[in-house]
């Protein structure tokens, strides 16, 4: 099931407007785009094209005339039932019965690949997301990168990409002095120092306890050093540190990195300064105010800074974060051959977009292959009270604290619930509460009922896995089932081409009550009647999958008890 029903639909419309072309009913003219669409009304079909609506002027005829011979002359296919014009021109077209119910055994034999598709193939792709400073733990701006990145790569490997998920280790800018000067001033006043704690310093009690545990670990070793390489040993310790912490809470929210990539391998490996060289001889660089500034005409600025020994006085952090995002460019398209480049960035980046994409273009590549996911900031509510989050000052929630009171699965799912360009709250509260108004217990429980239905076929003495016949499901709820079901390979094309993994939550939501109709509407199991039975428990089956399968491209589990 790798070739979409839509775009079935849309060739079937192209071959009516050919063949009624080559025989004379519609004029020559060029065939353009088809666009076809789910009808809010089943009555309507179960797709429709406008693509007649705006050929009068090229046909020199109505739309409804030009639809009428589409229809007249487009092939017979054995999952069309009805093809009709409606309205002022469209046409409308329902999926045949028989065809329609024999996807439920498509379905299940297609098993967990139910959904995957090809639209991706022979591309590699990159998704590179989180990526916080590590100089301190996640807290939950950092959590929703996670969620959407993951969930993003996992539908553009469903869509048929090689994808790679990625962590940028930020561990060459001024961030990294500044926390090393954190940690060593923590860890001599833990030894009894009267040590000054930097202004620009990390404040939270977590930097407190490193210093401590440090102190405990190497005893007063690094105050025997000259200060400058004590702070740079501390605070390269205190990074792994954090990024240890870090890899254990991800993999604990069900997200893991096939690459943890460090920016300071951008300078070390001379890779930053043959950009440069390569920016310069294409004219992009220029040298004034003690300062080197990139230029295009591309940029919103007349030239952008990227490197300054006046604004960055530290001999190794001279280049700013636009000269490590070109030569990080550069390494995913050139060095290491990825199709597209994806970027997921809170919104507080906007500006920095256009500037990459100009530093691309200038390179020589087409900026178009670097994609940049711009996700709005979530604020937590507790009792409709915000919990605040600053890094700096300490006063935010954690990743860790966020698994401890919630857990993965409402973390996951509530996250996702919203378009990434929507700023969202997230309520604690409501994340962990038993009921329909929660969206991730709705459809989670929607799983364990079906799971609990085919348990208790068993029970009864049923083979849940045998065959049935699929022909006898005829009421308007299974057919609604079906017809949701088979919305999922659809629905992961346009998350993986709009990149907008939040359609998967929505249709979780409408599987879940579609499926619900259906439980209330058809009795499972009828003894009286075993084959009708039978085939319920297959298409019980397929709904079982098809959820799990959702679930699963959201990185949310799909439990069998609740």
């Amino acid at each position: 099931m790798t070739e979409l029903v839509r775009d079935q639909v849309a060739a079937l419309i192209v071959a009516g407007l050919h063949t009624a072309q080559e025989q004379g009913a519609l004029p020559e003219f060029e065939t353009p785009a088809v666009t076809v669409e789910r009808p809010r009304q089943l009555d309507h079909g179960d797709y429709a094209s406008p693509v007649c609506l705006p050929l009068a002027k090229a046909a020199k005829m109505p739309p409804r005339q030009i639809a009428a011979q589409v229809v007249e002359h487009i092939p017979p296919s054995p999952f069309v039932g009805k093809i009709e014009v409606a309205g002022p021109g469209y046409i409308n077209l329902t999926l045949n019965a028989n065809w329609l119910t024999a996807q439920v055994e498509a379905i299940l034999d297609a098993g967990e690949s139910f959904g995957n598709l090809e639209l991706g193939r022979g591309q590699r792709c990159q998704v590179e997301f989180v990526s916080a400073n590590p100089t301190g733990p996640l807290h939950a701006g950092s959590v929703r990168n996670a969620v959407i990145g993951d969930a993003l790569a996992s539908v553009l490997a469903a869509a048929g990409f090689e994808v790679e998920r990625e962590y940028y280790v930020n561990d060459a800018g001024s961030q990294v002095r500044h926390f090393g000067e954190s940690v060593y001033a923590r860890y001599a006043q833990a030894l009894g120092q009267d040590e000054p704690f930097p202004e620009d310093g990390y404040r939270g009690h977590y930097v407190v306890e490193m210093g401590r545990e440090m102190a405990r670990q190497h005893g007063d070793r690094y105050l025997n050093l000259p200060r400058r390489e004590a702070v740079r040993a501390l605070g390269r310790e205190g990074i792994a540190r954090v990024l240890n912490e870090m890899r254990q809470n991800l993999a604990d929210l069900g997200v893991e990195f096939d690459t943890w990539f460090h920016e300071k391998s951008l300078y070390e490996s001379g890779l930053f300064d043959r950009m440069l060289r390569v920016l310069r001889n294409k004219g992009h660089i220029v040298e004034r105010d003690y300062a080197t500034w990139f230029t295009s005409p591309d940029l919103d600025a007349d030239a952008v800074v990227i490197r300054s020994p006046q604004i960055i006085p530290e001999p190794d952090e001279r280049p700013t974060y636009l000269a490590s995002d070109i030569a990080y460019a550069w390494d995913k398209l050139v060095e290491r051959g990825f199709d597209k480049a994806i970027y997921v960035w809170g919104a507080d980046h906007h500006g920095d977009a256009p500037r990459v994409k100009a530093a691309v273009r200038a390179l020589g590549l087409d900026p178009d292959r670097v994609v940049i996911i711009l996700y709005q900031l979530v604020s937590l509510k507790r009792g409709g009270v915000e919990v605040r989050m600053s890094k700096r000052a300490g006063e935010f929630i954690t990743l860790r604290e966020l698994l401890d009171e919630v857990g993965p699965d409402p973390i996951r799912f509530t996250l996702l619930t919203c378009t990434v360009d929507s700023a969202m709250d997230f309520d604690l509260e409501l994340a962990v509460e038993q009921s329909d108004k929660n969206p991730v217990f709705y459809v989670q429980y929607a799983h364990a009922r079906i799971a609990s239905i085919l348990r208790h076929a068993v029970d009864l003495g049923w083979d849940v896995d045998a065959a049935g016949d699929a022909s006898l499901l005829t009421h308007p709820s299974e057919l609604a089932l079906i017809r949701k079901m088979l919305e999922l390979p659809e629905i992961v094309a346009l998350a993986a081409t709009q990149m907008a993994p939040h359609h998967l939550t929505f249709y979780a939501k409408e599987l879940a009550a579609v499926f619900s109709a259906f439980y209330r509407d058809c009795h499972v199991v009828v003894p009286e009647e075993p084959e009708r039975a039978q085939a319920r428990l297959m298409l019980t089956r397929a709904a079982r999958l098809t959820l799990a399968r959702t679930l699963g491209l959201l990185g949310v589990s799909a439990p069998e008890r609740m």
